[in-house]
């Protein structure tokens, strides 16, 4: 019975740590910045280094609408930008990296968008064609777990 028990209580602290392991937009970011639509009608990028320890799939917290892959992110988000002015714009998020980057971001609706490749070059990159005003997290992890130096760009458009 009693071993039944610590099973039981094992198992379960096993499971709350690893959704703990995970993105996380209630982390404190990194990096914070505000930014209107018109701001970012001219590129802006930020240097970070991606890669991360928790793999998205095993984050059930994280449930992208956009495509499905693997990648390796950081708990905390690397960026947060407090969005204004964006209603006449689409914002395109991408990444520059010297690895296999992917892309993980939590909106400002509450949506989760993922991309790894839609750059070229293994690099992702993701178009928000709808961005709401508000807080938009972002997490710049790996496709395989490794880390590389990398340059997240950020530019609006006309819609």
């Amino acid at each position: 019975m009693l071993k039944s028990i610590l099973l039981t209580l094992c198992a379960i602290f096993s499971f709350s740590t690893a959704a703990l392991a995970c993105p996380d937009f209630n982390a404190p970011p990194q990096e914070s910045y505000q930014a209107s639509g018109k701001q970012l009608y001219t590129l802006r990028t930020f240097d970070v280094v991606a890669g991360g320890e928790n793999y998205i799939w095993d984050c059930p917290n994280v449930r992208p609408g956009t495509d499905t892959g693997a990648g390796y992110f950081p708990t905390s988000p690397d960026f947060s930008f407090q969005l204004s002015d964006m209603t006449r714009y689409q914002l395109v998020v991408s990444v520059v990296s010297e690895c296999d980057a992917a892309l993980l971001i939590n909106t400002a609706s509450a949506n989760w968008y993922y991309d790894d490749d839609d750059r070229g070059n293994y690099d992702p990159r993701i178009v928000l064609t709808r961005p709401a005003n508000g807080r938009i997290d972002i997490w710049i992890g790996t496709y395989d777990g490794e880390y590389c130096n990398a340059r997240l760009e950020m530019e609006t458009f006309d819609r």
